[in-house]
This record gives C-alpha cells, structure tokens and sequence, in this order.
C-alpha cells in the first residue's frame, strides 16, 4: 500500500513540443486508438500520489488533445524551451518559476513522464515516488539491466590510430577479452518516469542531482518512440496486456 507525507504536493509534468522530425506530430498519433500523450496522462491521473498534472507544450494540438484527456495547460511553453536542443533542465525550470510566479505554487516533487515512454504501470510510478520520499536522494530513475555490456565498447578518434577501451576494470587488463558473464552487470536508464525533488532542480540546477536511486525494471519497458517502428512496437506491448496503462 502507497503512502505519502501529509500535505505532499507531487506534480506531474508531461513535456509535449510540436516539433518531432523522426515521426512527425508524435505525440498526438494514435496508439491502440488513443493519442500517445493520453497514456502519460491516465499514467498520471491514476496514481496515488501524483496530486496535479501538466503538459509543457508549444503546440495548440497538443495542448487541446491534452485538455481533453484531463491535463491542465497553465502556460504555452515558449518557443526558446521547444527546440531539438532544449534540455528537459530549461522546460522544467521555465514551468516551476512559471507556476511559482503566478500560482504561488511550488511543489515537493516532480514527476517526468516523457509521453514517448507509453510503456509503463501506475504501481511503478508510485513505488518510484514512494521510494524517494522515503530517503534523502535527489531523485530516482528508472533502469534495465544493459543489453550489451560497455566493457566491450570502444572509442575511436581517428581511424588510423588505434581505438580506446571505454571502460577500464580494476584486475582485468583486458574486459573486452573476456566473456560477458564474467564482467560486472550494467545498468541503462531508460525514460518513462523520473522523480525528482524540486529543490533539486531549482538548488542544485540538476534534472538528478548528486545521490541518485535506482528503480529497476524489465527490458520490455525500455521503448522509446522515436519512429514509426518503435510506435508499433509500443502499441503491441501496451495491447498485449492489461497491466499496462491503457484504455
């Protein structure tokens, strides 16, 4: 069972621009009948803990299919904060001082829910709350065990000289040598969820901060919306199975 320190505000931030060049409009495709920004919106409005829902967005479309499915739209993201190199750090102090300075409205914790991360179950976006309000991290994100080991990748500056290992690994001059049991298990963080104090963000001007805690998850929670086969790979997972968010 969830709980939550009393009085706790845990806001959700579903960040949504218009501009997606790999699958254009992305983010109000339909998945399975359904936009894909719905599903992290439903993610949100399901869970125990989250108590506000947003959508950071610069895009009208956006903004109206999010009204419709329950999000709140304070604020149009401007145009500064929408663009392929704007980092999730700009979006996210631009809505806590937007709603700080309007709303006088300032949350204990943020919750990321990246809507090309459609892939997830309300019981492991509240255990992820949960388990940082019951510690002194930063954040927690959410992680799968790698698919392929790092010790076995390389650097290459130049192709006529020779490549650089990427990791090294005390006692074993050679990891890339070795066969994959024998090196340590590596985890990857993947996308669908990250929780994070908001003085984090704010103080610290960190989306992670210093003392991180993991969550993790099986590799089937680890697609990333980026095109149209991995839009058909979510849409099959999410069919597959009612544990999944979905309508």
């Amino acid at each position: 069972m969830v709980k939550m320190k009393k009085n706790m505000n845990i806001l959700a931030i579903v960040p949504a621009r218009g501009g997606s060049k790999g699958l254009p409009n992305k983010n109000i495709l339909p998945l399975a009948g359904h936009p894909l920004i719905a599903y992290s919106i439903k993610a949100a409005k399901e869970s125990s803990l989250i108590n506000r829902t947003i959508v950071s967005t610069d895009f009208e479309k956006i903004a109206d299919v999010s009204l419709h499915y329950g999000a709140e739209i304070p604020f149009m993201r401007p145009s500064k904060f929408a663009g392929d190199l704007s980092t999730d750090y700009d979006v996210f102090v631009h809505a806590l001082n937007w709603l700080a300075e309007n709303e006088n409205y300032h949350p204990d914790i943020v919750v990321q829910l990246r809507p090309t991360s459609p892939v997830r179950t309300v019981e492991i976006i509240d255990n992820c709350i949960q388990k940082l309000i019951d510690s002194d991290a930063d954040s927690v994100r959410i992680v799968t065990k790698s698919p392929i080991t790092p010790y076995k990748m390389w650097r290459i500056e130049d192709e006529n000289k020779p490549m650089c290992p990427l990791l090294s690994l005390e006692g074993v001059p050679e990891p890339f040598n070795q066969p994959r049991q024998n090196l340590p298990q590596t985890y990857w963080q993947i996308g669908f969820i990250d929780v994070i104090r908001t003085s984090t963000i704010i103080e610290k001007k960190s989306m992670s901060g210093s003392k991180i805690l993991p969550y993790i998850v099986d590799n089937e929670f680890s697609v990333d919306i980026d095109d149209i086969t991995s839009f058909e790979l979510a849409a099959k997972i999410i069919s597959k199975s009612n544990k999944y968010v979905q309508f």
